[in-house]
């Protein structure tokens, strides 16, 4: 099988670090051991932690596959809890460990970093837009009751990285039973 590109071994790896360690607790060492490659060349590839932070954001927003939220073929309400529920059980997954990168690096890093934050808030806007437009097509399908699509998908995402939040803090995916119960049984309820 053909080794990835060493570009690709240390983003995969900045990836897992920034996730489970934090930014400020992930060094570049520590991401190039996990790489098996050289430190010297982390600086090949990327100018900066911050690059590889960016980078890393991306990738991360990838694999929540926000873009389901737009996938006609499946009724808006299904696929806004399909969304939540995708993401429910990869934390479940992770035994609650790690939360959401975009809302970890946010409290981490934002005040510090202009780079990082501004990448945060890129993928902070991506996914509210994304999920408002699925609750406006849930309106005009008579799933979801009057409400403003964008402060919905506003307050949605905020009461979601809080459970988040909660989930890590009392190492309970218990937390996760009234985000759905409120967000499907009241708020997006017709």
């Amino acid at each position: 099988m053909a080794r990835r590109s060493m570009r690709e071994e240390i983003v995969g790896a900045g990836l897992r670090r920034f996730h489970e360690l934090g930014y400020n607790a992930a060094g570049v060492k520590d991401i190039t051991d996990e790489a098996g490659v050289p430190k010297g060349s982390f600086y090949n590839h990327f100018e900066s932690k911050e690059a590889l932070a960016v980078e890393a954001l991306e990738r991360y927003g990838a694999g929540l596959r926000l873009t389901d939220l737009a996938d006609g073929s499946v009724a808006p309400l299904a696929r806004i809890r399909g969304h939540f529920e995708f993401m429910r059980d990869r934390i479940v997954a992770l035994e609650g460990r790690q939360g959401c990168l975009l809302g970890n690096l946010g409290a981490e890093v934002a005040d510090h970093s202009e780079v990082i934050r501004s990448a945060v808030a890129g993928g902070w806007r991506s996914w509210v837009a994304l999920l408002s437009a699925a609750i406006a097509q849930a309106q005009a399908a008579g799933e979801v009751g009057p409400t403003d699509p964008e402060a919905t998908a506003r307050f949605l995402i905020n009461a979601w990285e809080g459970t988040l939040l909660e989930v890590r803090v009392t190492a309970s995916v218990e937390a996760f039973e009234p985000f759905f119960a409120l967000a499907f049984g009241r708020l997006l309820a017709p």
